[in-house]
């Protein structure tokens, strides 16, 4: 059965570590794992750059490649809120989550980068926005539906 939507959820780049004081996900292990000072200070370590925090500007930048992507495609929005640490977004789109999330990331990532002055060849004109991955919940009921879309819009 087709999902009526799905809920997706993406954090920006060394933001919210594993180990975090406020909870964090390990893949493959179901919900919020406790702090962990250690595991957050080795996930600081492996870093490559600094954290990213979006400023209102630069998160204008991104729901405006959000809604534009989605209507290019034709993905239907029903709620996007653009933090200065995730973006939260709830859409019906005929391809999995994952690519979804995967597009849109990179668009972004693209937009944000022009946005900077950092288009330049190779890395020197690249900056890593986001983490690796993110959320991708299937959503499959109308309840579900209306309690993602009120989350991202007022849960905030």
């Amino acid at each position: 059965m087709d999902p009526l939507a799905y809920f997706i959820t993406w954090t920006t780049y060394g933001s919210w570590l594993h180990g975090d004081p406020k909870g964090w996900v390990e893949s493959g292990i179901p919900g919020i794992q406790d702090p962990d000072a250690e595991r957050q200070c080795r996930s600081r370590e492996r870093m490559t750059g600094d954290p990213v925090l979006l400023t209102a500007e630069q998160r204008l930048v991104v729901e405006e490649t959000i809604r534009a992507h989605c209507h290019i495609r034709g993905w239907k929005l029903h709620a996007l809120n653009v933090r200065t640490n995730h973006v939260h977004l709830v859409l019906t789109a005929s391809v999995p989550p994952e690519t979804v999330m995967a597009q849109l990331k990179a668009w972004c990532s693209r937009r944000l980068s022009e946005h900077g002055g950092l288009t330049g060849k190779g890395k020197n004109g690249k900056r890593r926005w986001w983490t690796e991955h993110g959320s991708t919940k299937w959503i499959n009921d109308e309840d579900y539906l209306n309690n993602a879309i009120r989350y991202t819009l007022e849960g905030q």
